[in-house]
């Protein structure tokens, strides 16, 4: 199986509201949309988004630090940045490790 074949793609998610909940295309799009649209929205304020049952999303802060270029092998400065984290639930981390028994 393929890399294409096993990620879940906007366009595949958008297929699955259609599919399972009765939406039209443009509104399984536009509901995506929506949603994506909040998470990233909220997560810009440095807010926390948490869904239950699935796993939070946040921002943190790494400050700068040196670091080397892997082509060169050069010393260079890593800018401070935000990055965004992902922590499962424990329900995900149970359901995504049961399948391994």
């Amino acid at each position: 199986m393929s890399n294409d074949e096993q990620t879940m793609t906007k366009e595949k998610v958008s297929e699955l509201f259609q599919s399972k909940l009765g939406f039209s295309v443009k509104e399984s799009k536009d509901l995506l949309e929506m949603l994506l649209e909040i998470v990233k929205s909220e997560l810009e304020k440095g807010k926390e988004v948490k869904i239950s049952g699935f796993g939070k999303w946040m921002i943190k802060s790494k400050r700068s630090r040196p670091g080397r270029n892997p082509h060169t092998g050069g010393k260079i400065e890593i800018s401070a940045r935000r990055v965004v984290t992902f922590h499962p639930s424990d329900k995900l981390r149970t359901a995504i490790n049961g399948s391994l028994d």
